[in-house]
């Protein structure tokens, strides 16, 4: 057989073992094991909290757990961002090596940004997403807690295993 034979059976290949549906910009996979409901309570666990009251923002350090139903999601630093009124949570950004997870699904990112009002999670710089025995990689990933999906973007990596 000839060498673009070959990758074409592959890449057929690969496709059929990945629950990973393949895009010219990155990859679309499910995340999580329930759909996550963005009005339920937010709660923060940390070692220590600053409050600014002219911006509105709060910021946790140390060991800092943020729980919201079944999602869990720990960085040593989250700025919490609050609405105008400062009687909701608009927005969670962690920084400093962020682990979220949701079900048995697990993912691991330098940062991640949580828009709480629309359910969208961004997760950068060296995106490690294991779900089971599968492990993806890539520079980003935005997580949709309302579909319970996420794309992986930029330089997508994986490891098959044959079905032994």
């Amino acid at each position: 057989m000839n060498q673009a034979l070959l990758r074409a059976l592959a890449a057929a290949l690969c496709l059929a073992l990945l629950p990973v549906t393949a895009t010219s910009q990155g990859a679309e996979i499910a995340f999580g094991d329930v759909e996550q409901d963005p009005a339920q309570p937010v709660e923060v666990t940390a070692e220590t909290l600053s409050v600014d009251q002219d911006d509105g923002t709060a910021i946790f350090t140390g060991d800092v757990l943020i729980v919201q139903g079944e999602m869990r999601l720990s960085a040593p630093t989250v700025e919490v961002f609050y609405d105008q009124a400062g009687d909701r949570i608009q927005r969670l950004k962690a920084s400093g090596g962020v682990t979220l997870v949701s079900g048995d699904d697990s993912a691991e990112a330098e940062s991640a940004d949580y828009s709480v009002e629309s359910g969208t999670i961004l997760m950068q710089g060296d995106v490690l997403l294991v779900q089971g025995e599968s492990a993806l990689t890539s520079d980003r990933m935005t997580v949709d807690t309302h579909d319970g999906t996420a794309r992986m973007e930029g330089r997508v990596r994986t490891v098959l295993q044959s079905n032994d």
